[in-house]
């Protein structure tokens, strides 16, 4: 049976935790940045050691009045000491639990910044790639950090979104831009659906651009979060794609 990781964003104070973790394969928690603290972190690797759910590290701008979603300049070496820094933060509190972290994947502007970016991708993936342990890299489907990543011999996963819009050049339509975020159930499950089957993806714009789902996002402060997982992991299994983590 073919297979794709489902990852959702956690740790980050959204309260829907306890219902995702069940519906997904990995979860990507946030370290400190642009959310999270200690205690937040141990709560969501404790979920996930009780549900056999892969963990990977959320590294965002350390910038929470606006939830790491503002662009900010940084010099390489600087965005190298916040992924090492959070990645680290997560691996103590996860290995006092018994468990490991197993990849990385940067969180909102920065995540963006590294996909079109070469230099904030060789950033981050040098980053990673020094913290060593066979950490994999997350990153959106044809984007430079997958580029950056492969230089370093790290294994990346492209990555889809369920509950984003695309533009014709496989970016991510803007979340300040009209229509950046899907709401409707069943256009989010038919969208993945295309991605999956198919490796396209329908843009804002009335086109197509290819996507490569290795892994597939339902970002976990979303206000349908929790129906969303479910009817994807539904519609998933109904296709024949099983849903377990592939890292």
């Amino acid at each position: 049976m073919p297979a794709i990781d489902l990852n959702c964003d956690l740790g980050e104070g959204a309260g829907h935790d306890d219902e995702l973790m069940p519906l997904i394969s990995l979860a990507s928690i946030a370290c400190g940045g642009h959310a999270g603290d200690e205690a937040s972190m141990r709560a969501a690797v404790k979920k996930a050691l009780r549900l056999g759910v892969v963990i990977g590290a959320h590294p965002g701008f350390a910038d929470r009045e606006h939830f790491g979603r503002r662009e900010l300049e940084l010099p390489p070496e600087e965005i190298g000491r916040l992924v090492r820094g959070q990645t680290e933060a997560l691996r103590r509190v996860a290995a006092g639990e018994g468990a490991a972290v197993r990849y990385v994947k940067p969180h909102g502007a920065l995540y963006n910044l590294a996909a079109r970016s070469p230099e904030v991708a060789e950033a981050v993936a040098r980053a990673v790639a020094g913290l060593g342990g066979g950490l994999a890299l997350y990153g959106l489907s044809g984007g430079e950090l997958l580029r950056a990543g492969r230089r370093h011999g790290l294994a990346v996963r492209g990555e889809v979104f369920a509950d984003r819009t695309y533009r014709t050049d496989g970016s991510l339509t803007p979340r300040d831009r009209p229509g950046a975020l899907i709401e409707d159930e069943a256009r989010a499950v038919a969208q993945v659906l295309d991605m999956v089957r198919e490796g396209r993806v329908r843009t804002a714009g009335g086109g197509e651009a290819v996507v490569t789902a290795d892994t597939l996002c339902l970002h976990g402060d979303g206000a349908h979060a929790v129906a969303f997982a479910r009817s994807v992991r539904a519609a998933l299994l109904r296709e024949g794609v099983d849903v377990r983590a592939c890292v």
